[in-house]
């Protein structure tokens, strides 16, 4: 794959980020998806899950930002996340696990309907869905995540492939 359909793959997964649709992630896309796991789960922003999903969302972003925010406007628009985060994270995906590490942690807890540290496909679906992934594509990648086939996702699963999927374009 050429450099220039490398980018253009990776760019379309901006719009994940992306929560508001104003062309720029910010910290308070990181907000806004955090508000709404919390409120797909019937979480309060208040309670220990809801603090830190906020906590690991902030995380999230101060390393995002560390890295492709370029202008240091707070903003990261799409030719920095191109340029910038994806550019840098593609050779290490364990990097970019680690910056999102704390959020997906939080995620977790937060979707744990039985507090056994991983959640079901269909609850992997629910988050995606409350991400904004169509409920088609969210159902489907809840099952694939299921790597080992035994019904739970586990937090290892999902920062493998949350990682894989965007530094890598296939």
């Amino acid at each position: 794959m050429d450099s220039a359909e490398y980018e253009r793959k990776i760019a379309a997964r901006f719009a994940t980020f992306d929560q508001d649709g104003n062309g720029y992630i910010s910290r308070e896309d990181f907000s806004t998806a955090a508000a709404a796991l919390l409120s797909e789960f019937g979480a309060t922003a208040r309670s220990e899950k809801g603090q830190a999903l906020y906590i690991g969302a902030e995380a999230f972003w101060q390393g995002m930002a560390g890295i492709a925010d370029r202008d240091g406007d707070q903003r990261i628009t799409k030719p920095e996340f191109v340029g910038g985060a994806v550019k840098r994270l593609r050779d290490n995906t364990d990097r970019f696990a680690e910056i999102a590490r704390p959020f997906l942690d939080a995620v977790i807890a937060v979707a744990d309907g039985d507090a056994d540290g991983s959640v079901s496909p269909q609850e992997v679906g629910r988050v995606l869905k409350a991400l904004g992934v169509p409920a088609d594509i969210a159902s489907a990648a809840g099952g694939s995540l299921d790597t080992d086939g035994d019904g739970r996702v586990t937090e290892e699963e999902i920062v493998a492939a949350f990682a894989a999927y965007f530094t890598v374009p296939e």
